[in-house]
This record gives structure tokens, sequence and C-alpha cells, in this order.
């Protein structure tokens, strides 16, 4: 194993990591099993805003809103089901996952890999060195003999509106770590964190009204989002599609907040959320030293190295680089650019062929996403109209999936669609989306075909359990063999 070696004011790692959210520590953690010295530099939580204020705190609020809502469903469950969610014990829930926003047992993983873990602001100071800033003012200069990888995240956008500095407006952050539940919520964003949010606060007490500028969850196929608006308004929540909020007032910083929408109409709730994308969080890091630009995103080739700075050092891993802004793949960008550090280090040829240990190409072909929305909607790979604007030729093939007995038992009139986007002339998948209550357990077994490029005359004689909510692969696949396929 390399050691960090010390010199007057400098301290020199092999492998220094901007960002100690899961993607830096499957980086950091990459990089120490392949036996080199890594400084993690931290200036917030370490375990980021997976850990604290994004997924972790979402689902575990999350999952009692769903676990009521699929009780309802069945009956005999139903009719146990009575009263209001106990919203002190759901926050108390997600208080535990989130350890009480203390970090200190990540910090000791971190410790525990051999990685050694600086608190402060990290900034880029010139090729293969960066300066580390303490709350306190102090700074220390680390050097790198082989990469510095950026892991620092995004931040949430909020669009420039009247009044928005004035109304005070959430961000997900509040969404997840507030604890007391609005009268009347308005979620302005139909992506996922909009729906995920509607659909947490509607279930635990707020009126919540949902904007959305076009549909819902856009990067799904059209039915999900439909499917996922109509679970919300049998919620009870007020989904309103295409229509926009131009100016906010708040007069009264303890009052409600006053929505100014584009048809004309007005719309007072007590507390306003924005989820309206995010922005890469590299403005002052360091990128104007080595000649980049602030702010930007970070554009990698496939071992995730930063493409336009010299010397191959500058690796660029999870939401910086714009990929996908999805955890599970930031770790997997993460294994795989610390795979490649370490090779490199070693002077070892890199396997970057398509599908190689040292090549993110399920970046492109194979991304799963899940939105723990009542029904969820879970998918991966292309849509139908992607496979189409990328020339394949395809044959879709959609199901409800009440057409699966295990289905219909799981949840009575279980609400769901199921749809596979086949290349016809290479007989493999080249993309799946389930909308469904607990669909998002289908998931994996969709992404290993779609990753595996398993042809569907294969796929065929992986037999799912009766009577299980899976049997929907044996009905999708017996459709397309029907259509003469």
């Amino acid at each position: 194993m390399s050691e960090p070696q010390q010199t007057p004011g400098i301290t020199t790692y092999d492998v220094i990591v901007l960002g100690a959210g899961p993607v830096g520590q499957n980086v950091a953690d990459r990089a120490r099993a392949a036996g080199l010295s890594v400084a993690v530099v931290e200036r917030e939580l370490v375990g980021g805003e997976c850990s604290y204020w994004a997924c972790v705190p979402s689902k575990a609020l999350l999952r009692p809103v769903i676990a009521v809502a699929d009780a309802r469903r069945v009956d005999g469950a139903r009719e146990a089901v009575s009263g209001r969610i106990d919203t002190d014990r759901v926050f108390a829930r997600r208080n535990r996952y989130v350890t009480d926003w203390d970090d200190s047992g990540q910090a000791l993983w971190v410790k525990s890999i051999g990685a050694d873990l600086f608190r402060g602001h990290g900034r880029i100071d010139g090729p293969r060195r960066v300066t580390v800033t303490r709350d306190d003012g102090a700074s220390q200069t680390l050097t790198a003999r082989h990469a510095v990888a950026v892991a620092t995240g995004s931040d949430p956008v909020l669009p420039d509106l009247p009044g928005i500095t004035e109304a005070r407006p959430w961000t997900n952050r509040h969404g997840t770590d507030s604890s007391t539940v609005p009268g009347r919520l308005a979620v302005v964003g139909g992506g996922g964190v909009g729906v995920e949010m509607a659909t947490l606060w509607q279930g635990i007490g707020s009126r919540v009204t949902l904007f959305a500028r076009r549909s819902l969850i856009p990067r799904m196929e059209p039915f999900a989002g439909e499917l996922v608006a109509q679970g919300l308004t049998e919620a009870g929540a007020d989904v309103r599609i295409g229509v926009r909020v131009t100016a906010l007032r708040r007069p009264d910083p303890n009052g409600p907040v006053t929505l100014t929408l584009d048809d004309g109409g007005e719309l007072e709730v007590d507390e306003v959320m924005f989820a309206t994308g995010r922005t890469p969080r590299t403005g002052d890091i360091g990128l104007d030293t080595v000649g980049l630009t602030p702010g930007s995103w970070l554009d990698v080739d496939t071992t995730c190295l930063v493409k336009d700075v010299e010397g191959g050092w500058l690796y660029g891993l999870g939401d910086v680089n714009h990929r996908a802004l999805l955890t599970h793949q930031g770790k997997y960008q993460a294994r795989t650019a610390g795979d490649a550090i370490g090779a490199r280090a070693a002077g070892r040829p890199l396997d970057e062929h398509a599908w190689g240990d040292h090549a993110t190409t399920a970046d492109q072909h194979a991304v799963p996403q899940v939105f723990f929305t009542d029904p969820e909607a879970a998918s991966v790979g292309l849509t139908a109209d992607q496979a189409e604007r990328a020339g394949h030729r395809t044959k879709i093939v959609d199901l409800d999936f009440n057409a699966a007995q295990g289905a219909n038992l799981h949840a009575d009139h279980y609400p769901g669609h199921a749809r596979l986007v086949v290349d016809i002339d290479r007989d493999i998948l080249l993309g799946a989306t389930f909308v469904g209550p607990g669909v998002s357990e289908l998931l994996h077994s969709a992404t290993v075909a779609v990753a595996g490029e398993v042809p569907l005359k294969r796929l065929r004689h992986a037999i799912a359990c009766f009577p299980t909510v899976s049997e929907i692969w044996l009905f999708l696949l017996a459709a397309y063999r029907r259509d003469g396929d």
C-alpha cells in the first residue's frame, strides 16, 4: 500500500477525492483496494446529499405512505387501516435513517478503509493540487501523484421569478428534513423529485398542488407519468399539467405564499417547493485554475477522465458529469473510475471496450431508475421514442399487469402497465418500463436483460415463480411471440 508523503506545508497522496458522498466513498474504496493512498475532502456531512437530504430520507418518509396505500388495496387488510398516519413517528423513522444528521459513523468508515478525511472546502489550485480550507480559516495543501476525483454532486436550481426570494421556497432539502406538515403545499416540477415529494406530503396530510409544464416524469414512457398523475389525483392531490408559476408573494414571512399562474389564476399555499432541476456543484472548486469554466458540467470519457485537461489526472464522477443524476449510477461510475485509476497508476492496460472493466457503457444503454410514487414507476434502457430516434428497428410490447395472476393477488384490481422495447434485428431488449405497486423489485431483472443483451429466445427460459408479480415477464414475452417475431 502506498502511503502519504509529507513535506513542509504539503501532503502528497496518490488520489484526492473531493466529496465524501456515496460516489466519493466508492472511488476512494476502489483506489484503496488498488493499493493507493487516498485523501477524501468534505465540506458538509460525510455521506453527502443522498444520505441526509435525498435518497435515504425521502424513502424513509415515503415507505409508510406506500405501506398504507398497499394495505388499502387488499380486501381484509383495507378494513384494518383507520385514522391518519402518525407523522411524529414517520419523522422519527426518517431521523433514525439519517442518524439525526450525525455523520460520525460514515467518517469512521472512511478511516476504516485507510483513507484520510479532511473536513473543509476543497479547491483545485492548479494541476494535481488541492487547497483545503477549514471553517476556522486554516488551510492545508494536498497534491496528487495520480488523480483528483471530483464527486461534489449538484445543487437545486431555483427559477428566476419575481418574488422568489421573498417566498423562501423549499428545495429537496426542506422537503426531506422538515418535521412540520404544511396544510397546503405547492410542488413545482414534474420530475422524479417533484412526484415523490407530492406523494410524500399528500400522504402525510398536506393538500398538495403539483405543477408540471408538460408531463410528469418526462424521461420515462408517457404512460408512466399518466399513471402517476392518476395515482396522485386519486390520493387527493391537485395535478395541473401545462400550468406555470409566473410570480410569488409572501409579504408576511410567517404567512402564506401566493402563486401567480400563467392561466390567469392565483393559488394561496402555506409553503411552495421547487423541484425544477439541478446544477453542478463545481462553481467554487477551482476549475478555472486548470482551464475549465467554473460552474460547468464536466465532460468525461468512458473512464470518467475529464476531457480538455492536460496530463490525464482529473476525473468527474456522479452528478457533476451530467450523465445520470442518480446515486446508483454515480457509484457505478466511481467503481469503474477507481479501477481505471488503479490500472493507470500501475501501468496496466485498460479494458475500455464496450462493457469492459474500465468503460461506463451502462451510462448510455442500461440506466435503471425508480420513482417511489403510488404506483411506483421503474424503467431501464431506452424508451420507445428514444429507440426510434436512435435508428433501431423495434417492436413495442404493452400489457396491463392484470394479465398476471400474481399481480392480482398482490393487490386487488392491481393498477399497472408494462412495456418492453425490443430490437428486432438483434432479438434483445433495449428498454423496459413498469408502473404499479412494488414494481421497483422487478427492475433488476430487466436491467440484467438489457445490460447483458440476453436474447429473447433465451430470456423465455427464465421462468417466473407462480404466483408473483414477476409473471408479467411471461406474458410480455408470449405477446411478443404472438405478434410473429
